[in-house]
């Protein structure tokens, strides 16, 4: 397995009330959650960084990340905007820092060697990528100075992403699924619904609970209020090998986040 991060961690996209993100960051940690992810396009980081510090949780103990925005891409910009995101969450260092998307100003060459200083100042300590396929992650890896630490991409039972898993576990590095409960569209489907009744868990653990048992996965469902315990009770859950079958037998694939340019879709041209 790649380096140190915690498995189920806690995901504020679209946390945009920033006394309920703040409470909702607070209250996860108090649960348990170590691992914590933002994104400067998220405009939440003052908030997540306000329930970090309201929490009895040592910083030191909290996995924390964030992600650049496709307009910060260029070498100056990944520094400015990473200081800035230093001050919002109240921080010394990031644990680890996107790319959030390959688009708009992205340019290995430029975007890149700026994550490397970063490392070497002490700002951050792992660099990451999100929602790069293949051809991106091998460009990235000729030009990088560290190691990818983390894709993050969209994976639960309806998108697998069994070839980008492949190539984390080629290249010893994490797979960290955003939407890895799809959002609660899929939890009536008989593979999910079935195996949440027979294993007196709930569709949202069994999803979470599927994506805990691959190797080099790592995933941050959303929450707030009884949510935030019920998805952290998926640690709790053990599937075996009857559940295990069935979701793998799924055949029917679904993307919950798309779009034209996305990058998936330009790697198909």
């Amino acid at each position: 397995m790649p380096g140190e991060l915690p498995r189920l961690g806690f995901g504020t996209y679209e946390h945009d009330d920033p006394e309920v993100c703040a409470e909702s960051v607070r209250q996860a940690l108090e649960l348990g959650y170590r691992h914590v992810d933002t994104a400067q396009g998220y405009e939440n980081e003052a908030s997540v960084g306000r329930g970090i510090r309201a929490s009895s949780v040592d910083r030191e103990d909290v996995f924390l990340a964030t992600k650049l925005t496709t307009d910060n891409l260029a070498y100056d910009d990944v520094i400015h905007s990473t200081r800035k995101s230093m001050d919002r969450l109240g921080v010394d260092t990031i644990d680890l820092l996107y790319v959030h998307w390959p688009l708009n100003t992205y340019d290995p060459a430029d975007t890149l060697p700026a994550l490397d200083d970063l490392v070497d100042r002490g700002w951050i300590r792992h660099v990451g990528v999100s929602n790069f396929e293949p051809r991106h992650l091998a460009a990235a890896r000729d030009v990088l100075e560290n190691p990818i630490f983390a894709n993050q991409v969209e994976m639960h039972p309806m998108l697998r992403q069994d070839t980008l898993l492949a190539d984390a576990r080629e290249h010893d590095y994490w797979i960290v699924a955003y939407s890895p409960i799809a959002r609660g569209e899929f939890f009536d489907h008989p593979a999910i619904a079935e195996t949440a009744e027979r294993l007196d868990c709930t569709p949202a653990q069994v999803c979470l609970a599927w994506l805990l048992d691959r190797d080099n996965v790592a995933a941050i469902p959303k929450a707030t209020g009884d949510h935030v315990a019920e998805n952290y009770g998926a640690l709790a859950v053990e599937l075996d090998a009857e559940a295990r079958e069935r979701i793998d037998a799924i055949d029917e694939e679904h993307r919950i986040v798309d779009f034209d340019e996305a990058p998936w879709h330009a790697a198909a041209d």
